[in-house]
């Protein structure tokens, strides 16, 4: 059986991480020891370091405390000036534990007064990943029956609050784990309530970073309530261990912590006891809150909330017996995830009056001086929790997630099963936003930008100049009887059809001109700076540059092709067909071919026009070529030619030519060089903020700030999108 050496816990073979606390495991086994060896021996000299007190002078201060709280007030004074001597400071740390076993209000409350000479933490668990056996009980051995219902396995462990047993369900073919009353508290009637009150206030909460209390039983006089049995070990006995958890390891179990408190808050209840001995780390890496012992609803606790709790992990105002919120179990958690990155209590003192001085006065050490390596996020995020001040302290535990490196709550929640909730969605940190005022202004400065573009987009935008009134499919009818009244009547096999646009060479023209009209002209639709397009093909149309039919793509060069181009009012302003290959000889010209028809579609009178000497060659072959001069249809003032072919008394091309339209085949279009400055200015625009989105998210990712699962989604999304977009806009053939 293949083991964590750092944490003991049990690997599957093809492990190479422990899911427990995140060690790597090297399949290099010497290579392993050593480095097992090293870590060990550098954690016995910490500890040999950081142990500010004699460990055989706190055994014999719990010794005399557990003998002492036994008698009656009378003998003890007796005993205790036999047994301390003249050890004043010995002596007065016994009375102080005895004080507060005798002031705490029920027997909750005196586990931590009994087993304060820890000073920090009792050491049970309630599911410690021990052999069954290490622990012998009084009261039941292995194999057990109680209540016709469980059969005893064996102890867990032992505390102040009675001894916890694992124990199987019969009924239900579980293992659970049941927790009994001490004895000594069996016959106290506020000890009973307090037991039924921490049932069910664990019962209000249901989530998988909580341990779950199923119900309260008795048998033969002896209360015990039944829980989920966790296969782990307790954080606590963890961190003794490991000294620290890697930092990855930490901040996912330091975020899990988070979502079960704030899964015990929105319960209403406050947990008055969160530490690392009361946080199980099971056999899949998962945290589990438990121990609701002293845990109570945060409306009674506001009103009377007593002094009580742990005195390594108590708010300030918890020491001082002040009003509790949900935010002093922040305060709680700020302690425990210090322990959890640093592998140190914040507060440490040979004294328990000192240490709850300490707790309440004190600023603690900055994480960063125990460990130089910490994320400046973390030390922010721990610091915050630890301000004296509660109103400072975050204003939930789900704030406290998100404020961890990577911090997103809502994918956590989704990802686990959940369904987010209101705060969960309201939850952000606050320190490091913007405030109202900036966030007001920016906010103006997008509106008000926003109604500059609407406002002023119909002066500066031509498609709002250009009459757009017909459809597509009203212009594509349109060309179809312009093809028909030209004889072209065969049925095609595809048909395409779409707008174009013809921007830069009025632009330049207009530029040139500086005419008062330029603009104007556009509104009666021509010139054509949007055009209609239509085209048919014997064949499938096919593209070979891009994945859609365009006017130039693919080239006009089988035989049967047409091409229509007409401007947003449907008049005629090119036509081409390509004529047959082989030449027909059974057919014979049909003579001079009727010009008209072409110049009626195109809204011309024929009449009106001169002809020429043509001086554009066709773009298809002909037998005829003509030319006509005369105004443009819309502006008298402007010049146009007509060029037009035909091929055996057949119409195959026809165009009017403004003084703006350059023969393509021949001469290469250029923008005015105010376009081109802004083209590269654009160009620029775009490489700036791609840079700058490179370095922030470098930046982002150094810090511990981004969310890299949930670019990579978008990255997903986005691309299954794009090809979701090609696949409806492409042009498809069977």
């Amino acid at each position: 059986m293949k083991k964590c050496l750092q944490c003991s816990a049990v690997l599957s073979k093809s492990e190479g991480e422990c899911s427990v606390c995140g060690s790597r495991v090297s399949s290099d086994l010497t290579a392993t020891l050593r480095q097992k060896n090293f870590e060990l021996e550098t954690q016995k000299t910490q500890k040999l370091n950081d142990q500010s007190m004699d460990t055989e002078r706190w055994k014999k201060i719990k010794g005399l405390f557990d003998a002492a709280q036994e008698l009656e007030p009378k003998k003890r004074e007796k005993f205790l000036d036999n047994a301390c001597g003249n050890d004043v400071e010995l002596r007065r740390e016994i009375e102080n534990l005895l004080d507060s076993f005798e002031n705490a209000e029920s027997f909750m409350e005196k586990p931590a007064a009994r087993e304060v000479a820890s000073m920090f933490e009792d050491k049970k668990t309630l599911a410690a990943n021990r052999t069954t056996g290490d622990l012998q009980s009084e009261k039941f051995i292995a194999g057990t029956i109680l209540a016709n219902r469980y059969r005893i396995i064996g102890l867990l462990g032992r505390g102040g609050m009675g001894e916890v047993f694992k124990a199987e369900d019969i009924k239900l073919n579980q293992t659970v784990a049941l927790k009994f009353l001490p004895d000594e508290l069996e016959k106290d009637k506020a000890a009973l309530v307090r037991f039924h009150s921490e049932v069910r206030n664990a019962r209000q909460v249901s989530h998988p970073n909580v341990c779950r209390v199923f119900d309260i039983s008795e048998i033969e006089g002896k209360h015990f309530l039944s829980m989920e049995f966790i296969d782990g070990d307790d954080l606590s006995s963890l961190l003794r261990r490991i000294g620290r958890l890697p930092s990855d390891k930490a901040v996912e179990i330091a975020r899990q912590l988070c979502f079960g408190l704030a899964a015990i808050h929105d319960a209403g209840i406050l947990h008055r006891d969160l530490k690392p001995a009361n946080v199980i780390i099971d056999s899949k890496g998962k945290a589990r809150i438990t121990d609701f012992g002293i845990a109570g609803l945060e409306s009674e606790l506001k009103a009377n909330a007593g002094v009580v709790g742990t005195p390594a992990y108590m708010s300030p105002e918890q020491i001082a017996g002040k009003e509790l919120t949900t935010k002093s179990d922040i305060y709680s958690l700020g302690l425990v995830l210090y322990e959890i990155f640093t592998g140190k209590q914040a507060f440490q003192s040979d004294s328990i009056h000192e240490l709850l001085k300490k707790q309440q006065t004190t600023a603690p050490t900055n994480p960063s001086e125990v460990l130089k390596e910490i994320d400046p996020i973390v030390e922010k995020t721990i610091l915050q929790c630890l301000e004296k001040n509660p109103t400072e302290r975050p204003k939930n535990a789900l704030q406290v997630a998100m404020m961890l490196p990577g911090g997103n709550p809502l994918e956590a929640a989704i990802a686990a099963g959940e369904t987010p909730s209101p705060e969960m969605v309201a939850a952000a940190p606050k320190k490091g936003a913007l405030k109202p005022a900036v966030a007001v202004a920016c906010l103006s400065a997008v509106v008000l930008l926003f109604a500059f573009i609407v406002f002023f987009s119909g002066r500066v935008k031509y498609h709002e100049w250009i009459p757009l009134e017909k459809s597509p499919e009203v212009l594509a009818e349109r060309a179809a009887s312009i093809l028909k009244k030209l004889g072209y009547t065969n049925a095609p096999v595809d048909t395409d059809y779409g707008f174009g646009e013809n921007v830069n060479d009025y632009y330049n023209y207009a530029d040139a001109e500086q005419s008062l009209q330029r603009w104007e002209r556009m509104r009666s639709g021509q010139p054509a700076i949007i055009y209609f397009w239509h085209r048919t093909s014997p064949r499938y149309l096919e593209p070979l540059q891009y994945e859609t039919v365009s006017p130039a793509d693919p080239p006009n060069d089988v035989v049967g092709m047409t091409k229509v181009i007409l401007d947003p009012n449907g008049r005629l302003l090119e036509f081409q067909a390509v004529p047959p290959q082989v030449k027909d000889k059974t057919t014979a010209p049909t003579g001079e071919v009727d010009w008209t028809t072409l110049f009626a579609e195109a809204g011309l009178d024929i009449r009106n026009y001169r002809q020429t000497e043509s001086n554009w060659t066709p773009p298809v072959f002909a037998d005829q070529n003509v030319s006509w001069e005369g105004a443009h249809v819309d502006h008298a003032e402007i010049p146009v030619r007509i060029e037009a072919a035909a091929y055996q008394g057949k119409p195959v091309y026809f165009q009017i030519v403004a003084p703006w339209d350059k023969p393509l085949r021949q001469e290469e279009t250029f923008s005015s060089p105010s376009r081109r400055a802004a083209g590269v200015i654009l160009i620029l625009v775009f490489l700036s903020v791609g840079v700058a989105g490179v370095f922030l998210a470098r930046r982002n990712l150094r810090q511990g700030r981004s969310d890299t699962k949930g670019a990579f989604k978008i990255t997903i999304f986005v691309l299954l999108v794009s090809l979701a977009a090609g696949l409806l806009v492409a042009d498809h053939i069977p």
